[in-house]
C-alpha cells in the first residue's frame, strides 16, 4: 500500500491519535459496505506505524492510572511461576515430556527414566529472550529418537529436528513450514510420516521422511488435488502394521479417514490409501494398537455425544459408520472426550479408560474392553478438566493424565489399573491449589429461545450475597469446550470481592457435536444470544449489577465480546478483546481465516455474506453511540487471527464516541496467538484485570479472605 499523507494519523498531546477514515465505500452481493480504515490493514505501510506508535503512548498513559498494577503483576508471577510438566509420553523405561521448573520462563523438553530427569532440550539455550518454544515432540517406538517441533517470536511456523534421546544430539534436520505437524513413527526409527506445506502457500501434503536424508526428497503419500484449506492428520500402530490418514476442512465437525495396510513392507514409497470414513458427518479419531483385532474408534457417527465403536482393520465394506458395532454406546448428558485401553498381563481383563464430561466437567470410567459392560470408575481431585490420557504403545496396565480446575494448576495423575490406585506422576512438580477464599458454582439459565445454557461462577462467597463487580467470559466456536481450567487471573480478582463467571455457549463443544452446530454458520447469533442471556442473568441474579459488568473474551471469544460490544454497548461498562476477530467481511484474507469458513461462512457466498455483515463487531460501531472502555489486546507474530482486526476496530471505536472510553489498543510484540513464556503471560494478565478494576471499581488491593473482624465477608 502506497502511504498517502492525508492517512497520517495526528496524535493529540493527551487523547487517541486520530485516524483518517480513507478506506472505500463498496456494494458487495448489493449491499453497502464501508470500510473506512482499511489502510491499517497494512502493518508495514509508515502512516500504520505511526498511528501504531502513538496507540502504544495512548496505552501507556492510561496504563499508568491504573492502581495495584504492578502489585498485581507480582501475583500473577507467583501464580505462574510455580513450574508444571505436562503429561509424559512412555517409550519403554524412558517418559518424555515437557517441562517447567518454578520460576522458569519456558518449559523444557526433558525425559525421566527412573529417579533421573534429564533435559533434552532447553529453548533457551539458543535465545534467552524466550520467545523461542516447544511447540510439540513425538518419541519413537522404541524412544532412542524423538522428533522436536520449536518455533520462534510467536509466529507457531515451527522447524522440525530430530534428537538422540540418550545426548540430546541432533541427528535429522531441520525441517521447515511443518507448523505443529503429527509425525507418526514406523518401527525402528529410520523413517516417520509427517504433514507439511508447500512453499509459499497454504496446500499441505503427508509426506515418509528417512532420517538422514534432505526434506526435499521426502516420498509424498496424500494431499494432491486436495483443497488448500484441508487439515491432516496421520498415526500408524506401534508395530507398524497400519497407517491411518485424516483430513478436515478445519474447523468442521467431521473427518475423513483412510487407511493402508503396512504390513506387507516397509520399504519407501507410496502406501495403498483405502478409504475408511468418507462424506459421514462425524468426527472420529481411531486408538491405534500393535496387533489384529477391530479397529477402536471414537466418533459422532450415529451418536452426537460420542462412542466408542469397533471397526474391521482392513477398511472393508462393514467399515461404514452406521455398520460399526458399538463396544460403548452414547450417554445422556454425558459427551465423550477420550479413552484408552489397558489389556496388561497383570490384569484379569482387560479393560477401557473412559473420559466424559458432563455439562463441562470431567468424569473418568472403566468398561470391559470385551464387552463394553461398566467396570467401576475413578474418582478425581474435583470438579474438573482430565485431558492426555496416554498409556504405553505395549500391553499395559498404566495410565497418565493431567487434571486441573478454575483453581488448581495442571498436575499429572498416574492411575495403575491393578490396584486401583490413583495418585500424582513422581515425574511432576506437585499440585498448587488456590482455592482458599474462592467458591465455584455452575448455573443453569435460559437463552433467548428457551435453550439451557450452563454458566461457572467464581465468587468469594458461592452465592448472589450482593452486587460485585464481575467479569464475563465465554468462547463459543469451533466445538471447543469452556471446561473447567486454572483460571489465575480470576483468583485476585475473586479474592478482593469481585465475581469472575465462564458462559458455556453454543458454538462450543460442552453438550456434543449439536451444540456446536448451534453455534455456526447460519446460527452464529444463538453464540451471541446465551452470552447475552448469561449476563442477564448475573444481572438479574444479584450477582452484579449496572456499571459493574465487564466482558473478556480472546480469539474466538474476542468476536463473542466484541458481538457483546456492539449489540448492548449499554449493558457493560468494560471490555476486553484479546487477538480478536473483528472485521467479519475480510476475515478469510488474512491469519488462517481461509480455514474458518466451515465455522463462519465465506464472504464470497451472497447469503453467508449478509449474516457475517450483519453481526460483523468493525461494520456496527455507530457515531453518537455511548461505548463503555474498552481493551482491545494483540500480538504481532500472531499468525491466526491478524492483528489488523484491533487497529480497525480501535479507530472505528475512538471515532464513534471521542469523548467516551478509552478505548485502547495494547500491541505486545515477539509473541503470537499460542503459547508464551511466564513472564508475558503474567504482563498480560495483570493489565486485562487491572483494566478491569479500575473501570468496574474493584480495588484489587483488597483481601476478602478475611474482613477486619476476622470473618468471612
Amino acid at each position: 500500500m502506497t502511504m498517502s499523507p492525508s492517512r497520517d494519523a495526528g496524535p493529540s498531546p493527551e487523547g487517541p491519535p486520530q485516524a483518517p477514515r480513507s478506506g472505500p465505500a463498496e456494494r458487495i452481493h448489493g449491499l453497502p459496505v464501508a470500510d473506512p480504515y482499511r489502510w491499517l490493514e497494512d502493518a508495514e505501510d509508515p502512516a500504520t506505524v505511526r498511528w501504531g506508535e502513538a496507540q502504544d503512548r495512548h496505552y501507556g498513559r492510561e496504563r499508568d492510572r491504573w492502581p495495584h498494577r504492578e502489585a498485581l503483576l507480582a501475583r500473577m508471577t507467583e501464580l505462574l511461576a510455580g513450574g508444571g510438566a505436562a503429561v509424559p509420553v512412555p517409550r519403554g523405561r524412558r517418559e518424555f515430556h515437557l517441562r517447567r521448573e518454578p520460576g522458569q520462563e519456558v518449559a523444557v523438553l526433558a525425559v525421566r527414566e527412573g529417579d533421573r530427569v534429564g533435559v533434552l532440550l532447553d529453548p533457551r539455550e539458543g535465545d534467552p529472550s524466550g520467545t523461542t518454544v516447544i511447540d510439540a515432540f513425538a518419541p519413537s517406538w522404541e524412544g532412542d529418537l524423538v522428533a522436536v517441533q520449536v518455533s520462534s517470536g510467536g509466529t507457531e511456523q515451527s522447524v522440525l529436528r530430530v534428537l538422540d534421546a540418550t545426548t540430546g544430539e541432533v541427528v535429522d534436520g531441520p525441517l521447515d513450514r511443518v507448523r505443529r505437524s503429527p509425525v507418526a513413527w514406523l518401527p525402528g526409527g529410520r523413517r516417520f510420516y509427517y504433514v507439511r506445506r508447500l512453499p509459499g502457500g497454504r496446500d499441505r501434503r503427508v509426506y515418509l521422511h528417512e532420517i538422514g536424508t534432505p526434506a526435499d526428497t521426502d516420498t509424498e503419500i496424500f494431499g494432491a488435488g486436495r483443497p488448500d484449506t484441508q487439515y491432516y492428520t496421520v498415526a500408524t500402530a506401534p508395530d507398524g502394521g497400519l497407517l491411518v490418514v485424516g483430513a478436515s476442512d478445519g474447523t468442521a465437525p467431521r473427518t475423513d479417514l483412510w487407511t493402508a495396510d503396512l504390513t506387507t513392507g516397509l520399504a519407501p514409497g507410496p502406501v495403498r490409501l483405502r478409504p475408511f470414513q468418507q462424506g459421514a458427518d462425524a468426527r472420529t479419531v481411531p486408538r491405534l494398537r500393535a496387533g489384529g483385532g477391530p479397529l477402536l474408534l471414537r466418533t459422532t457417527a450415529g451418536a452426537e455425544r460420542g462412542r466408542i465403536a469397533a471397526a474391521p482393520r482392513d477398511g472393508g465394506p462393514a467399515a461404514s459408520p452406521d455398520r460399526w458395532p458399538t463396544l460403548v454406546a452414547e450417554q445422556p448428558d454425558t459427551v465423550l472426550e477420550d479413552f484408552a485401553v489397558l489389556d496388561g498381563p497383570a490384569l484379569a481383563r482387560p479393560l477401557l479408560m473412559v473420559v466424559r464430561t458432563r455439562h463441562a466437567v470431567a468424569e473418568v470410567t472403566l468398561h470391559d474392553a470385551r464387552t463394553g459392560d461398566p467396570a467401576g470408575g475413578v474418582a478425581l481431585p474435583g470438579r474438573g478438566t482430565v485431558t492426555g490420557l496416554t498409556v504405553r504403545p505395549e500391553p499395559g496396565h498404566e495410565a497418565w493424565f493431567a487434571y486441573t480446575d478454575h483453581l488448581t494448576r495442571t498436575t499429572v495423575l498416574h492411575y495403575d489399573a491393578v490396584t486401583g490406585r490413583l495418585g500424582t506422576w513422581p515425574g511432576g512438580p506437585p499440585a498448587g491449589s488456590y482455592a482458599e477464599g474462592v467458591t465455584v458454582t455452575q448455573e443453569v439459565l435460559r437463552s433467548r429461545d428457551g435453550t439451557e445454557v450452563r454458566m461457572f461462577v467464581l465468587s468469594p462467597t458461592g452465592r448472589a450475597d450482593r452486587p460485585r463487580p464481575a467479569v464475563l467470559t465465554g468462547y463459543g466456536g469451533f466445538g471447543a469446550s469452556m471446561t473447567p481450567g486454572f483460571t489465575p487471573q480470576a483468583v485476585p480478582w475473586v479474592r478482593a470481592g469481585g465475581v469472575y463467571a465462564v458462559a458455556c455457549v453454543r458454538g462450543g463443544g460442552e453438550e456434543g457435536a449439536a451444540w456446536h452446530r448451534a453455534g455456526r454458520r447460519e446460527h452464529k447469533p444463538n453464540t451471541f444470544d446465551d452470552f447475552d442471556a448469561a449476563a442477564d442473568h448475573l444481572l438479574a441474579g444479584g450477582w452484579t449489577g449496572p456499571g459493574l459488568l465487564g466482558v473478556l473474551g480472546s480469539s474466538n471469544g474476542g468476536l463473542l465480546a466484541g458481538a457483546a460490544l456492539t449489540r448492548r454497548p449499554e449493558t457493560y461498562a468494560a471490555v476486553v478483546c484479546a487477538a480478536p476477530l473483528l472485521d467479519m467481511v475480510r476475515y478469510e484474507r488474512s491469519g488462517m481465516g481461509a480455514s474458518w469458513r466451515d465455522e463462519y461462512g465465506s464472504a464470497d457466498d451472497p447469503t453467508d455474506f449478509a449474516r457475517l455483515l450483519s453481526y460483523s463487531p468493525y461494520h456496527r460501531v455507530r457515531a453518537g453511540v455511548r461505548y463503555p472502555a474498552v481493551l482491545l489486546a494483540v500480538f504481532d507474530g500472531d499468525s491466526r487471527v491478524d492483528p489488523a482486526h484491533a487497529r480497525k476496530m480501535c479507530a472505528a471505536l475512538q471515532w464513534a464516541d471521542p469523548g467516551g472510553g478509552p478505548v485502547l489498543l495494547r500491541t505486545e510484540r515477539g509473541v503470537g496467538h499460542g503459547t508464551r513464556g511466564v513472564s508475558r503471560s503474567a504482563g498480560l494478565y495483570a493489565d486485562v484485570m487491572a483494566f478491569f478494576g479500575h473501570r468496574l471499581g474493584l480495588d484489587l488491593g483488597v483481601d476478602s479472605r478475611l474482613d477486619p473482624g476476622g470473618g468471612p465477608r
